[in-house]
């Protein structure tokens, strides 16, 4: 391998708050919802409903929240990723260090400490397998923030999507087939993508089409057949228009539809976070019940399994120079 030595990863995701109080909650929340990327109102009337109205009453009701999935080693994000860091640092023998784009550790943080290993070049892993500009596109602002820190910049490069990489979809179709193998097999299986505003991707964003060509990828890999398997998107804020179906809505008429046993997992996320072990595997389990369901099975994310850390290793590999 050509300057193995010289070569780093930085794993990133997100990003999580350091304590599960008010207080750190309303900290990253204020970072993260302070983006453009992530919500593009008029600075002048979207700073003054951010600080006065969203944080004071979101904040307090998201750290409870938190309280409830929090583990013994904090966030489980930040410990999912952490474990991520090692296996994939032991499986590639190269620097691996972790970034978040909101919160800590920050990819200024990631990118120094890779520089302190004698690290030139940086391929920089967004834990985001479908594209958005809500996503991927602010990492890319974020290190560009983080460059202007610090002194010397490496060359790097991003991974900007693996949304139909097989390894991708094999580590998703195993997942569902040792849910089945160990709790049952239910009778529809949903993806639940992280939504975005529908006026994102009508301006351009492709996000909706690589949640599609995921799950159709997904339900070939399975042998589902249209009726056995869909798509919905979870976790909308505000009050416009998002992308559709929207996953609550869709778990309230399957039951109606005749589908009362539902196996459920969320693709576009890398690692569990609040949004899956507590919107979808406690919120969402309690919309479909009430709506007349039965059993509803939610499949863990990746997080760090085998199978998702060969994955990984291998788009870092396919971006390492090798020499005759």
């Amino acid at each position: 391998m050509e300057n193995q030595s010289k070569i780093g990863v930085l794993l990133v995701n997100l990003g999580t708050p350091d304590e599960a109080t008010t207080k750190g909650v309303k900290r990253f929340l204020s970072q993260f919802l302070h983006d453009k990327r992530v919500v593009d109102m008029n600075r002048w009337l979207w700073c003054p409903l951010l600080h006065g109205v969203i944080l004071p009453v979101r904040a307090p009701k998201v750290a409870k929240l938190y309280q409830g999935v929090w583990m013994k080693e904090g966030s489980p994000l930040l410990v999912h990723a952490k474990r991520q860091v090692a296996k994939l640092k032991q499986a590639l023998s190269i620097p691996v260090e972790l970034g978040m784009t909101y919160g800590n550790p920050s990819l200024l943080v990631g990118m120094q400490s890779l520089l302190q290993q004698g690290v030139q070049k940086v391929i920089v892993l967004p834990l985001y397998p479908q594209y958005s500009a809500t996503t991927t596109a602010a990492v890319v602002d974020g290190l560009s923030v983080a460059f202007k820190q610090m002194t010397v910049v490496p060359s790097f490069e991003v991974v900007g999507d693996y949304h139909d990489h097989p390894l991708y979809i094999k580590a998703l179709a195993d997942s569902v087939r040792r849910s089945w193998q160990q709790r049952g097999r239910g009778e529809y299986l949903l993806c639940s993508y992280h939504g975005i505003p529908k006026r994102f991707a009508d301006n351009g964003d492709i996000y909706p089409q690589h949640c599609a060509k995921t799950t159709d990828l997904l339900a070939k890999e399975l042998g589902l057949k249209s009726h056995q398997i869909g798509m919905t998107y979870q976790s909308r804020f505000g009050r416009e228009q998002w992308l559709q179906p929207y996953t609550d809505k869709t778990l309230q008429q399957l039951p109606k539809q005749g589908i009362k046993q539902l196996d459920i997992l969320t693709p576009a996320f890398s690692a569990d976070c609040l949004e899956t072990l507590e919107e979808i595997s406690v919120e969402c389990s309690e919309v479909f019940i009430l709506a007349g369901g039965e059993k509803f099975n939610y499949i863990s994310c990746l997080n760090d399994s085998d199978a998702h850390i060969k994955l990984m290793a291998s788009l870092v590999n396919d971006r390492i120079p090798y020499s005759d």
